[in-house]
């Protein structure tokens, strides 16, 4: 289907127009299949988002996550089937501490990425900053550096990277932004998103960011954390578009060191935080319905699983 502009007098320039297909041929078309980058919630073409507050460890878990993807390794319960290319944009960490980060990293681990899969943009580095993604000549630097191989972007963070875009909570403000990310989504990319939590536990500014979001994941401190813990953190799926389940449950984990030096993390099921949250929800005076929403919206469980946890608080006497 094409479209055509002229006006009297002038030459008809003809416009490719939407293209269309029948039900028929969108099922018979060939598609390549969506590859695993890191399983099971990140896929190929997946834009996704961690977001948490300030010094929770949302750094930390994105180098881990570019470093599993990248050497087809492992972060937590996730697994790389192989590597795969990735680029990491921070915006705002000093060089010399992502150096840090990333020596531990590889030196905690048992594989190494080939040089070429794990490539960084570092403010320290560039001549001025790093591009503002919130202009198309931010975007076009940030593609020069993106590879044929390179299929995951990881952008650290929102705040930083996307400057002139205007107030956070202006949901017209984030248009340069998502159509540049499905524009990459287009060509086979994945786009992970590193962002703040904001006084309510979401996602700071506009909700509009997570429409055409896959995934997002939100870090939050456990219960009962103490500073002395170091890096512990509640990994929740607030979304998870085609995941239910056991896929998506909550995961606490905590990065211990070593004697040698070295790091790892443990982590397991977030089950008993989540029960607590409940038995203070109850205290509150919230009923059953209330306290089920909380879970699905701000804990990622499913209805079943939340109707389960608030089952001891709500059962009904026998008759």
């Amino acid at each position: 289907m094409q479209c055509s502009t002229a006006t009297p007098g002038t030459e008809e320039v003809v416009i490719p127009g939407v293209r269309v297909c029948t039900i028929n041929e969108l099922i018979e078309r060939k598609f390549p299949p969506r590859e695993v980058l890191l399983s099971p919630w990140l896929r190929r073409q997946e834009l996704a988002m961690i977001h948490a507050w300030r010094g929770i460890g949302k750094t930390f878990a994105s180098l881990e996550i570019g470093y599993a993807v990248s050497t087809g390794g492992r972060f937590l319960g996730w697994q790389a089937p192989k590597p795969h290319g990735v680029l990491y944009v921070d915006g705002e960490m000093p060089a010399v501490t992502l150096q840090e980060r990333l020596s531990r990293i590889i030196t905690s681990e048992d594989l190494e990425p080939t040089p070429e899969m794990f490539r960084i943009v570092t403010p320290d580095l560039q001549d001025i900053c790093v591009p503002d993604l919130a202009t198309t000549e931010g975007q076009a630097l940030i593609e020069e550096a993106i590879l044929p191989e390179t299929d995951l972007i990881i952008l650290d963070n929102i705040s930083c990277l996307v400057r002139r875009a205007g107030r956070e909570n202006d949901s017209e403000s984030w248009l340069s932004v998502q159509e540049w990310a499905l524009k990459l989504r287009s060509r086979g990319k994945s786009v992970l998103f590193i962002h703040h939590s904001g006084k309510s536990g979401a996602q700071r500014g506009t909700s509009r960011r997570e429409d055409v979001l896959d995934s997002v994941l939100a870090l939050r401190r456990p219960q009962n954390y103490e500073g002395q813990e170091g890096c512990s953190i509640q990994i929740h799926f607030e979304k998870a578009r085609g995941l239910s389940g056991p896929d998506v449950e909550p995961v606490e984990a905590k990065l211990i060191t070593r004697p040698d030096g070295t790091r790892k993390w443990e982590y397991h099921a977030a089950e008993e935080g989540i029960a607590d949250a409940v038995v203070e929800m109850v205290h509150l005076g919230m009923d059953r319905k209330e306290i089920i929403r909380e879970l699905r919206e701000s804990y990622g469980k499913s209805q079943a699983t939340a109707y389960r946890l608030t089952e001891p608080f709500f059962k009904k006497p026998s008759q």
